[in-house]
């Protein structure tokens, strides 16, 4: 531990909830002699080791310092941001006493929610679309402009009160006009940021950091609005619970690698390395996690939740002294197994006028609640009520969420003042069971799991096979469906019915926003009639469903006219389909699409054909022509955090827009493929997984494709993608078609038989590889040259 202090006396500057928690946790450790708090409150008067000072301002620092040295005070703790943002840190360092907490340069990350802003983008860390003004009548402009719900944002600091969500344009005209005309906060009015308001849950993580390691504290949900089902003004948080039931590991993980380690390493090369602790507020949106804010220091009432979820071996002194001297790895932080939730209680009126002086009666809670102190204090030896939100309860349970908050408000019982106001439905959220409170499916970066795609599969699969008959096997997890019309009792010369099903995703999203649905159709049907063809059978017919709450006859009109676009191009029967309009079922104009193609072959051309394939058998690709239909998840996000419009120009190619490009359908092989199929050992159509999930479904089971990316040029539009998201190019592979849209397997001699039939039928090819054999639980696709993407 180097030169570590025998033991540590504590100035902690704040008076509210958060700085009570702090001095109940630092109390408990071993290293502290004592802690002063400047103000205190009436909780932290009574706190073990802790004496309040009022003789002092927390904001005049060299009063403070002076009640340091007269106090021995070896340790700085300032609570609240205004003191940071100040420069305190800076300020107690200069005058050789430690603290806990970033400098006044990192401070500014909360200080100004432009820079912040700026930060996240400079850095690829996702957040919402935003602009920046300092000019009032630009931002009224602008609000006009804009179509999507925003959320303003004064610049500075305004005591967490400077975040504003109108519900309507005359409330944000109303919320800008308050802020940068009549001035409600102040000079921190003088820029305001109005960025997209993101639907979703919002989670909130305490993070501790020495400027390189990172330790995050459980994820939490803060209760901002004042009133129950979240409605009302905003507030200081009227309650909190943690762990959140959506933040799995899998979502912590991400959360960690994509935004704290990004943000903490961001800042580390700026040149303003972070010590202290981080709050990110994150919105989980359907596209994945994004950042609505940082704070620099802990939040409130988070901190009164989570510091009961630390270990009594958990050292919270040990922690600070570790992330303020650079070595928190060597310091152990653990989580008790369990939940935590906090009701803060407020005084009648609170947020807007309140009374305060109101005598307060605490009795003492049962084993497991603490009773946190906030807007409190002693006067003429009564404990009064002297600010808005007044004090909370907090509890801690093993068993349950549930446990946690009927423990907490049994601890409210427990309080007793005049007015007194608190929120009956804490922590409701997570006992509704909803779409925004169940855990989003992502890629790894963006709102799909291929990997919990394939344990579904692998769930499902015994029920599945459970529906077999003569004909049909009932087997999941390939292309499609076959059933042996001659096995299932029909004349014994009947061909193989094969079908498929599929829909486009959430590139309808992209049709949707820029009105055009001449395209998606034949998205459709390519995304089926390719994974017919892939088995050797021939597309006959095809049916399609269209839902949505209310029908528009010319986008429904639009939509079928491009299935039926598709459909000529595969040579199928468009022979039915279904739209179904269901009021409430979807979101305004949006729609959703499926189809279903069936189709037919002879057993002789059936693929794969896997006991006539080699060790050295030529793995042939198939140009894409775009994107195709998989992956808009992730293209999505990357655009938002980019700040780029679908109409704006394409920044991959000079004669498209965005959205135009994006649109570009999916390309239809089955002509082609056709063609070739008596020269073919299998084929492998590349959606959603790319080459490492899809190749491997073709081959048997003792062979693997050995793949060459460098052998065909990544398209631009892949190449922009992967470096606007900063994306892997495993994951590139993993997620998107690359260029390649179907990969064949041929035998060697045929390769250049099949390379010419294809071409004449006017493909692009390329021969990206080989079989090989594949070692024991090694990979079905190997893919060599990833470094020249």
């Amino acid at each position: 531990m180097g030169a570590q202090p025998d033991t540590l006396r504590v100035l902690l500057i704040g008076n509210g909830g958060r700085e009570h928690a702090i001095a109940w946790k630092l109390s408990q450790s071993p290293l502290i002699e004592s802690i002063i708090v400047v103000p205190g409150n009436g909780g932290t008067a009574t706190c073990p080791k802790t004496t309040n000072n009022t003789s002092v301002s927390a904001e005049d620092f060299p009063a403070l310092l002076h009640l340091a040295r007269k106090n021995n005070v070896n340790f700085v703790v300032p609570g609240p941001e205004a003191p940071l943002v100040a420069g305190a840190v800076d300020f107690f360092e200069g005058a050789g006493i430690k603290c806990f907490g970033p400098s006044k340069a990192a401070a500014y990350m909360e200080g100004s929610k432009t820079f912040s802003k700026d930060f996240m983008k400079k850095h690829n860390i996702p957040t919402a679309a935003y602009e920046n003004f300092s000019d009032y009548e630009q931002a009224r402009q602008y609000l006009d402009r804009v179509q999507h719900d925003v959320v303003i944002k004064a610049d500075g600091l305004a005591a967490g009160k400077g975040v504003i969500i109108p519900t309507t344009k005359e409330e944000a005209q109303n919320a800008l006009r308050d802020i940068m005309q009549k001035r409600e906060f102040g000079s921190a009015g003088d820029e305001v940021v109005i960025e997209e308001f993101l639907t979703g849950d919002e989670l909130s993580i305490l993070t501790f950091s020495d400027g390189y390691t990172i330790k995050s504290l459980p994820p939490a949900q803060d209760h901002k609005r004042i009133g129950e089902g979240d409605t009302g003004p905003n507030t200081g948080g009227m309650g909190c619970y943690a762990p959140t039931n959506i933040a799995t590991p899998e979502l912590v993980a991400q959360i960690d690698r994509d935004i704290i380690k990004p943000t903490i390493d961001g800042m580390r090369k700026d040149e303003i390395p972070f010590k202290g602790v981080l709050f990110t507020g994150l919105m989980i949106t359907p596209s994945g996690p994004k950042v609505l804010e940082y704070n620099v220091r802990f939040g409130d009432p988070e901190t009164q939740t989570v510091l009961p979820l630390l270990s009594d071996d958990s050292d919270l002194a040990k922690i600070m002294l570790a992330c303020s001297k650079g070595h928190l790895d060597s310091v152990s932080i653990q989580i008790k197994d369990g939940f935590s939730a906090t009701v803060v209680v407020s005084a009648g009126g609170y947020p807007e006028s309140y009374a305060k002086g109101e005598e307060i009666t605490v009795q003492t809670p049962p084993t497991g609640t603490n009773i946190f102190h906030a807007g409190t204090k002693i006067a003429d030896g009564k404990l009064q009520t002297a600010g808005g939100r007044v004090i909370a309860a907090s509890a801690t349970a093993s068993e349950s969420l549930r446990a946690a908050v009927d423990k907490a408000y049994e601890g409210v019982r427990h309080i007793q003042f005049k007015d007194m106001y608190f929120r009956k439905d804490i922590a409701h959220r997570a006992f509704k069971a909803t779409a925004d409170t169940k855990e989003a499916l992502t890629y790894a970066q963006a709102g799909v799991s291929i990997d919990a795609g394939n344990k579904l599969v692998e769930r499902i699969r015994t029920a599945v096979r459970s529906t077999a008959r003569p004909g049909a096997d009932a087997e999941i997890g390939g292309f499609g469906g076959e059933v042996n019309l001659a096995k299932a009792g029909f004349a014994s010369e009947a061909p193989i019915m094969v079908g498929a099903i599929d829909g486009v995703g959430t590139k309808l999203m992209i049709a949707q926003a820029t009105a055009n649905h001449r395209t998606v159709g034949i998205d459709l049907v390519a995304m089926n009639v390719n994974d017919l063809v892939v088995q050797g059978a021939e597309p006959l017919m095809f049916l399609d469903y269209f839902g949505c709450s209310k029908l528009n006859g010319e986008v429904a009109a639009q939509f079928v006219e491009s299935v039926a676009a598709g459909c000529r191009e595969a040579r199928c029967a468009l022979v039915g389909g279904e739209t179904a309009e269901m009021p409430g079922m979807y979101s305004e104009d949006d729609y959703d699409a499926a189809g279903a193609a069936i189709g037919a072959m002879l057993p002789a051309n059936r693929l794969p054909r896997l006991d006539t394939m080699k060790i050295g058998d030529v793995l042939l690709g198939l140009a894409s022509s775009g994107v195709h239909s998989n992956g808009f998840s992730l293209v999505r996000r990357i655009l938002a955090r980019e700040n780029l419009a679908y109409s704006a120009p394409a920044p991959w190619t000079s004669d498209a827009t965005v959205g135009e490009s994006l649109l570009t359908p999916t390309r239809i092989y089955v002509r082609s493929v056709l063609k070739a199929l008596p020269h073919l050992k299998g084929l492998s159509h590349i959606t959603g997984g790319g080459l490492t999930e899809n190749v491997p479904r073709t081959l048997p089971s003792h062979l693997a494709a050995e793949v060459d990316v460098g052998s065909w040029t990544l398209p631009p539009v892949f190449a922009w993608l992967k470096k606007a998201g900063n994306v892997q190019a495993s994951e590139m592979a993993r997620t998107f078609n690359t260029g390649v849209g179907m990969v064949a397997v041929v035998a060697a001699e045929d390769a250049q038989t099949v390379v010419k039939t294809l071409q004449d039928e006017g493909e692009t090819v390329y021969t990206i590889g080989r079989l090989v054999e594949r070692a024991q639980n090694g990979e079905g696709c190997i893919l060599k040259g990833l470094e020249s993407w």
